[in-house]
C-alpha cells in the first residue's frame, strides 16, 4: 500500500491492534544458521508468490465469480479485510506478468470487479474509491466501501491495470472504464497553481484535497501514456505532459531526489519528507537519464539491515525495519536503469525479499510481508508485518524486471 489515503484509512482501522516486531515473532537467532542465500529470485520463489496471490483471491470465493482481493492477511493486521484498489490494480498486473491462462482469467475477474463498482458507485461519475470489502460482487448490496477516498493515485493504478487488461484481451469494457476513470481525473484534480499537475483527490468526507503529489503525478502521466496509445485520443499525451511538468518541478538536482509534493498551496515543495516511492517510480515511468541518480539516492540513504533482514525503509525518517514493498520497486528501478552495479544491488534486493518470504515474522513461505517490523512512514502511518498482496506483486514484477509504468512491459 502506499496512496496516503489509504494509509490513513488503514491506521484508523487498527489503531486498537497491537503492533509486533520481527524480533517478537521470529527472532533473527531463531533463523536455521545453514540457511544460504543466492543472487537473485528463484523460479520456485516467484511460483510461491503467485500461489499467495491465488489464495488471497479464493479466501472469500472461487472460480468465475466476480471479485477484489483482500489486501492483507494475517498478522497486526490479521482483522483488515479491505481491499484496497492500488494494491487489485498490482494484483492484475503481477497475473498479466506471467500470462498463463489461468492468470489471464485472474486478471480479468479483478478488473471485472473495477467495472462492477465503478458503475455502482454512489456518485456515478466514473470513480472509484480507496478500498472495497472484498466480499463476492453478486448484487449492487454487494459493493461496500470500506474507504470513501477519491484518491488519485489509487484510481490511476486502476486505470492502468484497466488499460494493460485491454491491451491483453481487446475487451472494450476495460478501455472504456479506464477512460471514465481519466475523465474524472481531469475534471476533478487538474490544477493550475504553481507547476500544474494533479491534486490529491477528495477525502473520504468529500473535501478536496489541495496538495500536490509528486508520486500521483508520476502515476497519472503513466496512466494517460497508456491511454493516449490504446484510445488514439491525443488530448491524453497532452494532460499526461501536465502531469510530467509538475514532477519535473520537483526534482532536487543538487541532492539526485525528487521531493514528495506540495503543500495546500499547491506551490511550496515539502522538503522534509523523504520517501522511497518517488524515486524509484520516477524512473520507471520516464527512464530519464537526468533523473537517473533518483533510485541511487533511495539505495544509499534507506539501505537497513535490522533483525536479520536487509532491504529499504519507506523513509529517511524512520530506518528501524525493512519496507519490503519499496524494497522490490527500488529492485525493478535498478534493473530497468541497469548502470553498473545496478544489477548486482537488485539482485541482492530480491534475494533479500526471498529470505523475507521464507522466514519473516507472520508469513506463510508464500507470500511477501509488507514491512519486516512495524514501521513508520514518516506522515503518521504505519507500515506492519503483515502478509501484503501489494508487496507480493511488486516482488514477482520485480523479479521479472516487468515495469507496471510502462504499456506492454507485461
Amino acid at each position: 500500500m502506499k496512496n496516503g489515503a489509504a494509509v490513513v484509512a488503514l491506521i484508523a482501522a487498527m489503531a486498537a491492534l497491537p503492533c509486533c516486531s520481527a524480533r517478537e515473532s521470529n527472532a533473527a537467532g531463531s533463523l536455521p544458521a545453514t540457511v544460504r542465500r543466492h543472487a537473485g529470485s528463484s523460479s520456485s520463489s516467484v511460483t510461491k508468490a503467485y500461489d499467495f496471490l491465488d489464495r488471497m483471491m479464493d479466501k472469500y470465493a472461487q472460480g468465475s465469480t466476480t471479485r477484489l482481493v483482500q489486501s492483507f492477511d494475517g498478522g497486526p493486521l490479521k482483522k483488515f479485510t479491505a481491499a484496497v484498489t492500488y494494491d487489485d490494480a498490482l494484483f492484475v498486473d503481477a497475473m498479466l506478468a506471467r500470462a498463463m491462462p489461468g492468470d489471464i482469467a485472474r486478471a480479468k475477474i479483478v478488473g471485472d470487479a473495477f467495472l462492477y463498482v465503478q458503475v455502482r458507485d454512489k456518485a456515478g461519475d466514473g470513480r472509484l474509491r480507496a478500498a472495497y470489502a472484498p466480499k463476492p460482487l453478486r448484487s449492487s448490496g454487494d459493493v461496500i466501501v470500506d474507504d470513501n477516498t477519491s484518491d488519485v493515485g489509487n484510481m490511476a493504478w486502476v486505470g492502468q491495470s484497466l488499460v494493460q487488461l485491454y491491451a491483453k484481451t481487446s475487451d472494450a469494457a476495460y478501455l472504456d472504464g479506464a477512460l471514465a476513470i481519466a475523465q474524472w481525473l481531469q475534471s476533478n484534480t487538474y490544477d493550475t497553481r504553481g507547476a500544474g499537475g494533479y491534486t490529491g483527490g477528495y477525502t473520504a468526507r468529500g473535501a478536496k484535497i489541495e496538495w500536490k503529489s509528486t508520486e500521483h503525478n508520476i502515476d497519472v502521466y503513466a496512466f494517460f501514456t497508456m491511454l493516449a496509445t490504446e484510445s488514439g485520443q491525443s488530448q491524453w499525451s497532452t494532460n499526461a505532459a501536465w502531469a510530467e511538468q509538475f514532477v519535473a518541478s520537483m526534482w532536487d538536482s543538487h541532492d539526485g531526489r525528487f521531493y514528495v509534493g506540495t503543500g495546500n498551496d499547491g506551490v511550496t515543495p515539502n522538503k522534509s519528507f523523504k520517501p522511497e516511492d518517488v524515486n524509484s517510480w520516477s524512473y520507471l515511468a520516464f527512464e530519464n537519464p537526468s533523473w537517473g541518480a533518483a533510485p541511487s539516492w533511495d539505495v544509499v540513504n534507506l539501505s537497513v539491515t535490522r533483525d536479520g533482514f536487509s532491504g529499504v525503509s519507506f523513509c529517511s525518517g524512520d530506518r528501524s525495519g525493512v519496507w519490503f514493498e519499496g524494497t522490490a520497486h527500488l529492485a525493478d528501478a535498478l534493473e530497468i536503469r541497469d548502470a553498473s552495479g545496478d544489477r548486482g544491488q537488485a539482485n541482492q534486493y530480491l534475494t533479500d525479499i526471498e529470505y523475507a518470504q521464507a522466514y519473516g515474522p507472520n508469513g506463510d513461505g508464500l507470500g511477501i510481508i509488507a514491512a519486516s517490523r512495524t514501521i513508520s512512514d514518516c506522515d503518521g502511518g504505519k507500515y506492519y508485518a503483515s502478509l501484503h498482496v501489494g508487496a507480493t506483486a511488486w516482488y514477482i514484477l520485480a523479479a521479472g524486471a516487468k515495469d507496471p509504468f510502462l504499456l506492454g512491459s507485461l
